[in-house]
């Protein structure tokens, strides 16, 4: 494949990630231009990294960091709805939090992008995670039956600035919690203690009200072939705090933006 058809063919992600970025598509589209620029004075850059992908998102990365105003919108452009304003996290952490939890990348592929190490890339998340809870924080039920697990996954959340309602062990537990308090978030285990499963649980609170949904779990061949909610997010056994702050952040924001869109234009006037 060509530079250039290597290019042409991230372009639209790049567009998506540079709009979210700056918090507006005109604003975006400059980044890219610049890019896109750069890159036909010098297509040799792209060789320098792992992969065309990362190659062009480290290209756009230094474009943008160079830029004294990146983060502010210019005049006329359409500013992004406030659950959706990631540009008020601080520049280095909102690259971090949207090239891992939009576009997809590892975190390796990530710290390339952004020219530093995997500790470093990991705070970047953290802190953003910190930082948009900030804006989303919301009452969070865990569904796990290992205490330790559970103590761990409680204070992550609530270092983001979330309030866990409970924790519950089994399918039981995690309805009468439910339903005494419903929550924003909901981090599931699938095999629970007494054996039911924690996707059994979900599915029967998603059946009563909308909720994002993380499932933290040692078997996700489960979740794979059990009667799963769409959309959720799945993280793997043993996992990292840095992973499980990014998917958070990445399950509200998103779950957010789906819910803003799925309400009806009368609805949305109401609430004005």
């Amino acid at each position: 494949m060509s530079t250039s058809q290597a290019v042409l063919q991230h372009l639209p992600s790049l567009r998506r990630y540079a709009r979210a970025l700056t918090g507006s598509q005109a604003s975006g589209d400059a980044y890219v231009v610049a890019t896109v620029e750069s890159l036909i004075a010098s297509p040799q850059v792209l060789e320098a990294s792992s992969n065309p992908r990362v190659g062009l998102y480290r290209l756009f990365t230094k474009i943008w960091n160079s830029v004294a105003v990146n983060d502010k919108a210019e005049a006329g452009d359409i500013v992004l709805p406030p659950e959706q304003h990631l540009t008020q996290i601080t520049p280095r952490p909102r690259q971090a939090f949207l090239l891992v939890a939009l576009e997809g990348f590892s975190e390796d592929d990530a710290a390339e992008v952004l020219d530093c190490d995997l500790p470093t890339l990991r705070a970047l998340v953290e802190e953003s995670g910190r930082e948009l809870a900030a804006e989303i924080a919301t009452d969070v039920l865990i569904i796990e039956d290992e205490t330790f697990i559970a103590m761990d996954i409680e204070a992550l959340v609530e270092s983001l600035g979330h309030n866990v309602i409970g924790i519950a062990r089994t399918h039981s537990e995690a309805l009468a919690l439910a339903k005494q308090k419903r929550p924003g978030l909901i981090l599931a285990d699938i095999q629970l203690a007494d054996g039911s499963s924690g996707l059994d649980a979900v599915n029967e609170l998603l059946g009563s009200f909308e909720v994002p949904v993380i499932f933290i779990t040692a078997y996700p061949e489960r979740f794979l072939t059990g009667q799963r909610p769409e959309p959720a997010f799945l993280i793997a056994k043993p996992f990292q705090v840095a992973v499980v702050s990014a998917v958070v952040s990445q399950a509200l924001f998103f779950g957010r933006k789906a819910r803003q869109r799925e309400r009806k234009p009368s609805e949305r006037q109401a609430t004005l």
